[in-house]
């Protein structure tokens, strides 16, 4: 498979092809002299070069340009946080442990974007383009306050119910004791910590 693309922003439609390619083979690219980004899994030149993945959580990663600001989307982050009420940088903390601040990143499962919303609770989130960091940083705020409601306030099992599912959580009482989950809210909580003790961020 060969696809070639002018311009750094990958749109959602070449994303799709490229993430319905099997999950085993490499994808490659290389940008020629007049900016066309030439993607392929079957390289015939030494031009192309491996595309950044992820395996965290079976994440299957491609962009255009993976060395990203990760202050690049503050903005957004400040506009969502503001209007859910929420802490800036915990959904700061949120992104950076579901996608490291790649807004094309796919999981295996389906989730998208930078909050990694699965299309269905996109669609819920009045989501329409999981891969437009603005609407996806929104939705996914409004998810993550959805979830610190429903767990009045308690951030481990809202963080939990972010990952794993609200029923779940909701069922056991209690954070799921799944590697996966349990990593996850201890891996926001930490970077969570870590904002906080930079309040020059925000």
């Amino acid at each position: 498979m060969h696809i070639n693309f002018r311009g750094k922003i990958v749109t959602a439609s070449l994303l799709a092809v490229l993430a319905a390619a099997p999950v085993q083979a490499a994808m490659y690219k290389y940008v020629d002299e007049s900016g066309v980004i030439h993607f392929t899994n079957v390289p015939s030149d030494p031009k192309y070069q491996p595309v950044n993945g992820s395996a965290r959580r079976g994440a299957v990663i491609v962009t255009a340009d993976p060395a990203l600001d990760h202050n690049a989307f503050d903005a957004a982050i400040h506009a969502a946080a503001s209007r859910y009420q929420i802490d800036p940088r915990l959904v700061k903390s949120v992104i950076r442990a579901e996608s490291n601040f790649n807004y094309l990143a796919v999981s295996r499962k389906g989730a998208q974007g930078l909050m990694q919303l699965m299309p269905e609770t996109a669609g819920d989130m009045e989501v329409l383009d999981p891969f437009d960091p603005q609407d996806n940083i929104n939705g996914g705020t409004r998810y993550l306050r959805k979830m610190l409601g429903l767990f009045n306030g308690n951030l481990r099992l809202a963080l939990a119910a972010y990952n794993a599912g609200p029923t779940r959580v909701a069922e056991l009482g209690r954070v799921p004791r799944f590697k996966e989950t349990e990593n996850y809210v201890q891996r926001v909580q930490l970077f969570y910590e870590e904002y906080k003790k930079q309040p020059s961020l925000y």
